[in-house]
């Protein structure tokens, strides 16, 4: 077994240091938010997902996300020149697959949406995922009446809308129909953990990302992890969907890391927990459970192998 190896954009253009990539039996494309960022922090306590990544053949990644939070948001795509023209231009390389971490931080951003604007007006259902006290719904809804389904529309179809044009990007360029990889995230503990300073800025400061948001609804903190648990199953039954659909979506493989068992942060910890870094990102156990297990997955798509599911139906 072998780490991936990971290079950037940059490394591909140094005129005495570049790296072969005809070297290695898989070659990747990587772009992504936080969970795939160089930034030293993330890189120092090995909370970078694609470090933990291991392959049986030598594999490499060129990973654009870079030292920041290069995608923080899935409409910021064309903002990633590198990722977009190593994808889409005549003359990229032609990638076995592609590699994605988005999502994510969409949907924390959707969660982070007040129920007013600064000057006082309603923000209304369909432009946010939380419902204040005055609209939350019956009890008998549990967790669920805390959430708005009309937000969820509007968020579901900006995310189906983004890995639509994404898979069109790939389809123009000398990787047409490549397979493109994507994960599901996994269920944080809403808890004041926030991030080394300007870590993830594009989310706001530093963090913590969904204990403010949570309070500010006035959410009983019984419900919190529940809460979170509800919306990143939505966001990973949404992701799982879009990869069944396979005339929307051609070529899209989604690995269910919510089902990788994790250990979860305690909640109003502060601190690293768990196999959590802060709120919103794993900690190196983490990464190593959730990547050793999406690589397995990823090599066997890039192996064609053929699996056998319940009923004897193939596929691949």
């Amino acid at each position: 077994m072998d780490h991936l190896a990971c290079f950037t954009p940059k490394d591909l253009t140094a005129t005495a240091s570049a790296p072969d990539l005809a070297a290695y039996r898989w070659r990747l494309l990587a772009q992504g938010d936080s969970w795939f960022s160089t930034a030293t922090a993330k890189l120092d306590a090995h909370a970078n997902l694609l470090q933990e990544m291991y392959f049986k053949q030598p594999t490499c990644a060129v990973n654009c996300a870079g030292s920041g939070e290069a995608l923080s948001h899935m409409v910021d795509l064309e903002s990633a020149p590198d990722f977009v023209r190593l994808l889409s231009s005549p003359d990229a390389p032609v990638w076995d697959g592609v590699l994605l971490s988005v999502g994510g931080n969409d949907l924390i951003s959707a969660a982070q949406t007040p129920a007013h604007t600064p000057d006082g007006a309603d923000v209304p259902l369909h432009l946010r995922l939380l419902r204040r006290q005055t609209e939350w719904g019956p009890p008998s809804a549990g967790v669920a009446r805390y959430f708005s389904e009309p937000g969820w529309a509007t968020y579901s179809e900006y995310l189906r809308t983004n890995v639509r044009h994404l898979l069109t990007l790939r389809d123009q360029g000398p990787s047409s129909g490549k397979p493109v990889f994507m994960h599901c995230y996994a269920v944080p503990m809403p808890r004041p953990a926030g991030a080394e300073a300007n870590a993830n800025s594009e989310l706001g400061a530093s963090g913590p990302w969904l204990y403010p948001a949570l309070k500010a609804c006035a959410l009983p903190s019984a419900d919190w992890a529940a809460v979170s648990r509800l919306m990143v199953f939505h966001l990973a039954l949404l992701l799982k969907s879009m990869a069944a659909d396979k005339e929307q979506f051609p070529g899209l493989h989604v690995f269910d890391s919510t089902a990788v068992p994790l250990a979860p942060a305690t909640a109003g910890s502060s601190g690293s927990s768990g196999d959590w870094h802060n709120e919103i990102h794993l900690n190196h156990s983490g990464c190593l459970k959730i990547a050793r297990a999406w690589s397995e997955s990823i090599e066997r798509v890039l192996s064609g192998e053929v699996l056998v599911v319940p009923g004897g139906k193939r596929r691949s």
